[in-house]
């Protein structure tokens, strides 16, 4: 069994974001960049899979400029077999990435493929589910359990509810849950096979895919500022300010 692993680049969790100041979008200049958190999360349990003896490969793909291959390298590093960078400039959207990715699924023919749930920066939670609509395969979105059967998946999915167990054929798309595992740390060692590991290169215009955008951005602003909060005597002047004041009682 064949995995395909998606992982983008992202900023780093860990960094403030900073909106440019003619608002057209946030600064990414000298800009601490990583892999998005819930693509980490899908990687680890791609090779927890094939480790356990039920996948001979896991593949890593990415999409984005040339930089974008760094997050491949790191997917190498942890135990991914070979790469994929495709080449694309420019910020893509959710529908570009997923017809890139059917490309890539018609050309290396995985029996699964794994993505974080949603990404860090656009939050769009879209890429998935596309994928499996391009592809017309079984998907399974917010999983925080996998379970490999013969010729199925089992499934915990995280819903509003609370937990939901679902059972899909395989070749399937799994879109992973931050609960899923705890993704490993990469080695020095590893890190320097990861160098040596194949990462072939495809270019997105090659594919016959329109990666224009479809939709157009046309502001980016920080959310206003909390007020400050307010200290009360007792519980009547509370009551009193919620009741006259913020009017939610």
């Amino acid at each position: 069994m064949k995995i395909l692993v998606a992982v983008k680049r992202v900023i780093d969790y860990n960094v403030q974001i900073r909106v440019k100041e003619d608002g057209t979008g946030v600064v990414t200049d000298n800009v601490k960049m990583s892999t998005n958190p819930p693509d980490d999360n899908a990687v680890e349990e791609a090779v927890k899979i094939k480790e356990a003896g039920k996948a001979t490969e896991v593949v890593a793909v990415t999409i984005g400029e040339e930089k974008a291959q760094e997050t491949v390298r790191k997917a190498l590093a942890v135990g991914a077999d070979r790469g994929i960078h495709v080449k694309a400039d420019g910020t893509l959207e959710p529908l570009a990435v997923s017809k890139l990715l059917q490309k890539v699924v018609e050309k290396e023919k995985p029996d699964l493929v794994f993505m974080g749930k949603q990404a860090i920066d656009d939050d769009c939670n879209q890429t998935g589910q596309m994928l499996s609509a391009l592809l017309n395969w079984p998907q399974a979105t917010f999983a925080s359990k996998i379970d490999v059967k013969d010729g199925k998946l089992e499934i915990v999915r995280e819903i509003d509810e609370g937990l939901e167990t679902i059972e899909v054929n395989i070749p399937a798309i799994v879109t992973c849950d931050l609960r899923l595992n705890e993704p490993r740390y990469a080695s020095l060692p590893n890190i320097m096979k990861a160098k040596k590991k194949p990462v072939d290169q495809l270019n997105a215009s090659d594919l016959g895919v329109d990666i224009s955008p479809r939709v157009e951005q046309i502001k980016v602003e920080e959310p206003p500022k909390r007020k400050a909060g307010i200290k009360v005597a007792n519980v009547a002047e509370l009551v009193q300010k919620l009741k006259n004041e913020a009017k939610v009682i």
